[in-house]
């Protein structure tokens, strides 16, 4: 199965990246990659200036961790499913590390529904207590993003071999099928993919995930649509706006602005 790789604007806008703004992501090792999509790293300098820092919907789940916070219970939270575009003025030097989940799969990992992050960050000891600070000090006291990295891989592997089999649940199937269809689909197909009525497939994403299944699959599609732009197909807007089963190039318009709050002519350039 071909492996789901989201894009955010820094990585997809390489211009954005300045000496006061760096941003940076890493794969996780085989072992997590059915997990984790990405681990990442943002920087800024406020002494060069604001940075604005754009977030877009990548039907992923992030835990978050300030490098430079008061406290372990204020400097690490939870962010659930994005389903429009945020965008943040940077004015204070910041230093975060993220490890950015698979919304069908972290639930295993958190012991608590997607479903219920929605809306506010969630501080990562109110959700795992001892073991998130236990987490959050090892990232502290470690030296340099490879380090940082090993510290997280080591403990996560560890608390995946103590939990339960989540294999009952039917989100991973469902995505699964998503993923291999890059998003272009429909909720019928995917009822009629795996026996279940429409009714129970969005009644097992709105309580599993908190976003209906054609939400997911508009992220997904818009997703793939921007990785393949950034991996080098120049197609013209229109065609490939079709081909990813958008009506028109209005369609595609309305959605790219919804997700990415620009024009595809203002990123895809």
């Amino acid at each position: 199965m071909r492996r789901f790789y989201p894009i955010q604007p820094p990585v997809l806008q390489r211009r954005l990246s300045e000496s006061h703004y760096q941003y940076r992501e890493y794969m996780p090792s085989k072992v997590l990659e059915s997990y984790v999509a990405c681990y990442w790293a943002l920087h800024t300098c406020a002494a060069n200036g604001n940075a604005l820092h754009r977030i877009i919907p990548d039907g992923c789940v992030d835990i978050i961790m300030d490098l430079q916070p008061a406290s372990t219970a204020k400097g690490a939270f939870v962010v659930g499913l994005m389903t429009n575009y945020e965008t943040m003025t940077l004015s204070a030097p910041i230093s975060t590390f993220g490890i950015r989940f698979y919304s069908d799969k972290v639930s295993r990992l958190l012991r608590y529904p997607v479903s219920e992050l929605a809306g506010n960050p969630v501080p990562l000891t109110d959700l795992w207590g001892r073991k998130g600070e236990i987490l959050v000090d090892e990232v502290h006291s470690s030296e340099g993003i490879s380090e940082i990295i090993e510290q997280v891989e080591s403990i996560l592997q560890t608390w995946l071999l103590n939990l339960d089999d989540f294999s009952h649940s039917l989100l991973p199937t469902f995505m699964q099928y998503i993923y291999a269809n890059r998003g272009n689909t429909t909720v019928q197909a995917l009822s009629d993919q795996f026996c279940y009525s429409e009714r129970t497939v969005r009644r097992i994403f709105k309580e599993g995930l908190g976003i209906s299944p054609k939400e997911m699959l508009d992220i997904i599609r818009f997703q793939y649509l921007l990785r393949e732009w950034y991996d080098g197909n120049r197609t013209p807007f229109s065609e490939m706006a079709l081909s990813y089963g958008y009506y028109d190039q209005p369609h595609f318009t309305r959605q790219f602005k919804r997700y990415y709050g620009m024009t595809p002519g203002e990123v895809l350039v």
